[in-house]
């Protein structure tokens, strides 16, 4: 267990209509090497990694850490969603300093299409809001990733800016989460 701030990790599993978000166990080992080892997957993150070094170099239970939910559909993790703090040195922030929360996420290719990326990702922001209210959420995903495009303006996610980064147009969104009650509450 680990903790950033008044943040108790990992939380209880978060149950949607059809996923289950929860830590990652030795069982999601396979799924994880196959979401690396994926081309399709690797397309717009630098690309497929070798199989057999994922074979050797991974875990066996891949992916504990803070911040990171493995997606279940039936029993059989379909994916993960990941909120990491993004790096002071990278660009695309909206705070001087840096340090927001970044939502990532990857599903196996048979898992694409069906909502469940939309799903788990509603449900994790409205943990993280929750967790954390009043924080900003950004997110970063290549311009050319039409699907990614089309999930962040889903969930809420508003252009901050455009940079190049790693050979790519990146596009770069916020998602501010509700004001905690009574915060907006009497104002004349």
């Amino acid at each position: 267990m680990s903790e950033r701030g008044s943040v108790v990790w990992p939380p209880t599993p978060i149950k949607t209509e059809r996923l289950v978000l929860r830590e990652s166990e030795a069982r999601d080992r396979a799924a994880f090497i196959e979401l690396f080892a994926s081309p399709e997957v690797g397309a717009y993150i630098g690309g497929a990694q070798p199989r057999d070094e994922l074979e050797r170099t991974r875990p066996e239970v891949p992916g504990r850490r803070f911040g990171l939910f493995v997606i279940e559909l039936h029993g059989s993790m379909i994916g993960m969603i990941t909120l990491d703090q993004r790096d002071a040195e990278r660009p695309g922030h909206v705070r001087p300093d840096g340090g927001e929360t970044e939502l990532g996420y990857l599903f196996l290719p048979h898992a694409w299409g069906r909502g469940y990326a939309a799903e788990a990702c509603v449900a994790t922001l409205g943990w993280f809001a929750d967790a954390l209210p009043g924080e900003p959420v950004v997110l970063c995903t290549q311009a050319a990733n039409v699907r990614s495009m089309r999930l962040a303006a889903k969930l809420g996610f508003i252009e901050v800016e455009r940079f190049e980064e790693y050979d790519a147009e990146q596009w770069f969104g916020v998602w501010h989460s509700p004001s905690p009650p009574g915060l907006t509450d009497n104002v004349a």
